[in-house]
């Protein structure tokens, strides 16, 4: 089970699902297509590349979100206490 301190984490379901289905294409293509796959292989490889840069970005998005969230948070917290 994929989860965090919320729940299910939907980018890290993402990131193992898109690696998984990578690999299963990239098996696949190679048993149908034999050498005739390399280029259809290489495109698989590119994209999964793509989802794992999209998930990472994603991560820091949400992840400065939330640091600017909290920060936000302090910051009204202090001018509450003066």
């Amino acid at each position: 089970m994929v989860s965090s301190r919320y729940g299910i984490d939907g980018l890290r379901a993402a990131a193992i699902a898109s690696q998984a289905l990578g690999f299963i294409l990239i098996m696949t293509l190679e048993t149908c297509l034999g050498d005739a796959a390399r280029p259809w292989q290489g495109m698989t490889l590119a994209l999964m590349l793509l989802a794992a840069c999209w998930v990472a970005l994603m991560r820091r998005y949400r992840r400065n979100k939330q640091r600017r969230s909290m920060a936000g948070r302090d910051r009204r917290a202090k001018e509450d206490d003066e």
